[in-house]
């Protein structure tokens, strides 16, 4: 198969042809539909990452068509549609079999392997595309997933106040969840008006753009902050601006997962009493919601896919969307 692999920190992936993966037992073998690009992909493979080893195939916002059963597999066939999580547990322990395969307690396989033709799956870690949905909405599952986790461990989101810190994918999927929740006004701190117009049309009530004093006011009480910020761009500095910006009291949920030191001021944090929240990844019932939700045909973050490219074109784009884009997601088609 063609894959696109990571070499070093500094280096473009590079499209290669390779052995096309096996499926282990409770494993299927899915043809990669569409995989998102994702902005922490970028950020792994930047200097002072978390860089994968040399040789892998990352990408984990997969759907596709399962064309291999491995051992032991009932619940699939080949031919099914699905939307997979990049990762699998043991299926065994008390966290698989509460639907968070991400805790298992013998510790979760992480297959990824998106940016190829073809990808490994978990059979348990497979949902099942309805008809009416396509392949690029089963890959808008995973990061709408990971907003939604987020959301969810915002306690008390009805009738309240949010900022939301980017509107990338995960921040506008932060808004679409907040709005739906219950939250009575949404403000979104971005400086591009096109996603500025995406986030509106995902729930958002109003903008600003950054400022340079983000962050910066440690001392005032700011009664006028908003009672749940969340970060979602993930640079060193905006969990200081988030907890800046939210008022005593206040959650800041950290979604943009940054990779470098953080210059945090703990007596920020302190002196309003917030409550900081660093979710990771999602359950499988945040998969499920969120493929229930566009399945019910709320669509709106199908707005979100701003451009798909194929295989060969993905190193050069990847290597584009390090600096300011117009793009929002872009998807890749490996077989386009």
């Amino acid at each position: 198969m063609k894959a696109a692999v990571f070499q070093a920190v500094g280096l473009p992936l590079e499209v290669i042809s390779m052995e096309d993966p096996k499926p282990g037992t409770g494993e299927v073998v899915v043809k990669v539909g569409r995989c998102g690009i994702c902005g922490t992909d970028l950020h792994m493979t930047a200097p002072g990452g978390m860089a994968p080893s040399r040789g892998s195939v990352i990408g984990h916002e997969i759907s596709g068509e399962v064309i291999e059963l491995g051992k032991g597999v009932t619940s699939l066939k080949v031919g099914d549609r699905v939307a997979s999580l990049p990762l699998k547990g043991c299926g065994h322990c008390g966290s698989c079999l509460n639907g968070e395969p991400v805790w298992c307690e013998r510790g979760a396989d992480y297959l990824g392997g998106g940016y190829a033709e073809y990808a490994r799956a978990g059979e348990r870690e497979c949902l099942l595309l309805p008809a009416d949905l396509s392949l690029a909405d089963g890959a808008l599952v995973e990061p709408l997933a990971v907003a939604l986790h987020g959301v969810r461990m915002a306690q008390g989101l009805p009738g309240s106040t949010v900022t939301v810190i980017g509107a990338g994918p995960i921040g506008l999927s932060a808004i679409y969840w907040a709005r739906r929740f219950g939250a009575s006004r949404i403000q979104v701190v971005e400086g591009n008006a096109a996603r500025i117009e995406m986030a509106m049309a995902m729930g958002a009530h109003s903008s600003r753009p950054p400022a340079p004093s983000d962050g910066q006011d440690l001392g005032s009480v700011k009664e006028e902050g908003a009672e749940f910020v969340f970060e979602c761009v993930g640079k060193p500095g905006l969990l200081s601006a988030a907890v800046a910006m939210v008022r005593p009291r206040g959650t800041v949920v950290s979604l943009g997962f940054c990779m470098a030191p953080e210059p945090f001021v703990t007596a920020q944090a302190a002196m309003r009493e917030v409550v900081l929240k660093f979710p990771i990844l999602y359950s499988m019932r945040d998969y499920e919601i969120a493929l229930d939700s566009l399945a019910a045909g709320h669509v709106e973050p199908r707005a979100m896919i701003t451009n798909v490219v194929s295989l060969d074109r993905l190193p050069e784009t990847f290597e584009q969307l390090r600096n300011p884009t117009h793009e929002c997601k872009v998807m890749i088609d490996p077989w386009g």
